[in-house]
């Protein structure tokens, strides 16, 4: 079997995520949210996904690349007739002193070469293509309606020769804008290239404006680039992945929908935008997880909708699969799970309003409720079995990670209320403290000298390489260096890759490793001062991306094929506290 990479790249405008494959086709587009139905899904169903490809005739050959600090895609496609490139965007960028961010889908088709033949094949279609949607011709548009939804296709090419799906000469240059709801009026060929320069203009100034050090820089600005499509701006959630039921590995049944914002990763996400310096999306982030918290009287969920939904009814679709693999799911059940560690990564992502100069927290009058509210839920939590970190459906456990993130949390707190001289406060927290380190202790094996995944449980788990990461060991003690030797003994892969773990789970034993588990094992390696292995492992990990530089959640240590939902928002955040982690152990000078 070949080395399976995903042949696509990711466009968006932090409205909507697209995906552009090798071959032009939009393989994945949901519409009007990330979590909206598909309006282009063949990446999980050829026939019923519907369809959007600007093909050549005959055989050809295809390279695709990024515009240079941006997140525009160009496909290059050349034959024996000719070449020529395709450009596709999102528009983002600043217009009357708002972010203009629409939902216009815009390909730019230009000939580079000789009179190559394309073909146009636009079917857009509803409800996870059960509603192929027919188009109506218009003097240069094709309109696409059903119900109260409207999607229109302008174009300079002609019409016919796209409802008719017949083959032309490309002798000038084309384009496309697709737009949902409010259709595109303006001059077509004067705004396309307008609305171009304007998002090339803005994805670079972001980059400038970004605080990334010289340490593999091309990987991390990529990264970067990659987690800020994956914010929902307006509401500032950010999702794990645009896409849902690409298999964690062949036949195994693990397919999920990752459409969501999961509170579990709050203190990843927040980390990384701190370390390259953008304040403007972590407030979002935050102003959506304090939106949440604050209707959440009882419990938490491990997840939520990206406008705060918290039923999220997982359901089967009767659709093809990625390559075959079933089921496909929307929605996740995961909601229903209980999930202790998410209190802690709440008040963890607080600490820096507080402890952050640059932010004036006498500002906020709620700061006292905000942390009693918390707390009280730790509470009544911290001695409570959970499904953990990788959300084991039929298993709960009194597990490490989860009491890390309570220590953690409390930790938080304990810090945020010596700020504000709440003696109460400060008092239950180090109450709290003590309590979680009691359950963390009762997980480590003095035998094997490390910590299990839960108590009274022989297993290993990656997510403990959080207690070094995290400072509950100190890196420089010997504790830390013997379990981090334990996990590597039993976990690691070929490479530096991880797996999350080897014991069996409600779907079997895990075939692939998890990607985020690797850059976790880096920033350990680094913390514990085995600076060259920790260089030497990030090296060997670049080789898991696909052409364009983007990581899947999954990889196969054995092929290194990708797998898992694509890209993965989490692995590229891992990536870049990885990176930023190795940047501050070599603190040496960034251009020399």
């Amino acid at each position: 079997m070949a080395v399976h990479k995903y042949d696509s790249g990711i466009i968006g405008n932090c409205s909507y995520i697209a995906h552009v494959r090798k071959d032009t086709n939009i393989s994945w587009l949901c519409w009007p949210k990330f979590d909206s139905s598909f309006v282009f899904g063949g990446m999980l169903d050829e026939n019923k996904g519907g369809a959007f490809y600007i093909l050549p005739e005959g055989e050809y050959s295809s390279k695709q690349y990024y515009v240079e600090n941006t997140n525009i895609i160009c496909t290059e496609i050349t034959n024996a007739y000719g070449t020529y490139r395709v450009t596709d965007f999102a528009p983002r960028f600043s217009n009357f002193n708002r972010m203009f961010r629409p939902l216009n889908l815009m390909r730019k088709v230009e000939c580079l070469s000789g009179a190559p033949r394309v073909k146009i094949i636009c079917k857009p279609v509803l409800d996870y293509g059960n509603i192929p949607l027919q188009p109506l011709i218009g003097s240069n548009h094709l309109h696409f309606t059903y119900g109260e939804t409207s999607i229109r296709l302008t174009t300079n090419a002609s019409i016919n020769y796209i409802a008719e799906e017949q083959y032309f000469v490309l002798n000038d240059t084309k384009y496309f804008v697709l737009s949902y709801g409010e259709p595109f009026e303006a001059e077509l060929e004067t705004t396309f290239e307008r609305f171009l320069a304007e998002t090339i203009k803005y994805w670079r100034n972001w980059v400038k404006d970004s605080s990334i050090l010289r340490f593999n820089q091309l990987a991390v600005i990529r990264s970067a680039l990659a987690l800020k499509l994956h914010q929902f701006e307006d509401t500032g959630a950010f999702i794990a992945a645009s896409t849902t039921s690409l298999p964690e590995f062949p036949g195994e049944g693990r397919n999920w929908d990752y459409r969501f914002c999961w509170l579990r990763d709050t203190h990843y996400v927040i980390n990384a935008l701190n370390n390259i310096g953008h304040f403007d999306e972590l407030e979002q982030y935050f102003s959506y997880v304090s939106s949440i918290s604050f209707t959440e009287q009882d419990r938490y969920q491990p997840l939520y909708g990206i406008t705060g939904e918290k039923t999220l009814t997982e359901k089967t679709l009767d659709l093809d699969g990625y390559l075959g693999n079933k089921p496909v799911h929307i929605g996740n059940q995961a909601y229903e799970h209980i999930q202790n560690d998410i209190y802690g990564q709440v008040l963890i992502s607080l600490l820096p309003l507080y402890l952050d100069k640059r932010f004036v927290f006498k500002e906020r009058n709620d700061s006292s409720y905000w942390i009693d509210f918390i707390l009280k839920k730790i509470e009544k939590t911290i001695n409570e079995k959970d499904a953990g970190i990788w959300e084991f459906r039929n298993m709960p456990n009194t597990h490490c990670y989860t009491n890390l993130f309570q220590w953690a949390g409390a930790k938080a707190a304990l810090k945020m209320s010596r700020e504000l001289k709440d003696k109460k406060l400060i008092a239950r927290a180090i109450k709290l403290i003590k309590n979680a380190e009691t359950n963390i202790e009762a997980c480590y094996d003095p035998e094997r000298k490390v910590y299990t995944h839960a108590v009274g449980s022989p297993y290993l788990d990656a997510s403990t390489l959080q207690l070094i990461i995290m400072n509950y060991l100190d890196p420089h003690s010997q504790k830390a260096k013997d379990h981090l030797k334990g996990l590597e003994k039993e976990l690691k892969g070929k490479n530096g890759l991880f797996y999350r773990y080897i014991h069996q789970d409600d779907f079997g034993k895990p075939t692939s490793t998890f990607l985020i588990c690797a850059f976790w094992y880096v920033e350990a390696l680094a913390l514990v001062g085995r600076n060259k292995d920790a260089i030497s492992t990030f090296d060997k990990l670049m080789q898991y991306s696909n052409h364009l530089g983007l990581f899947s959640e999954d990889v196969d240590e054995n092929d290194g094929s990708q797998w898992g939902n694509f890209p993965q928002a989490y692995s590229h955040v891992g990536l870049m506290n990885a990176a930023y982690r190795i940047s501050v152990k070599l603190d040496k000078p960034i251009y020399w």
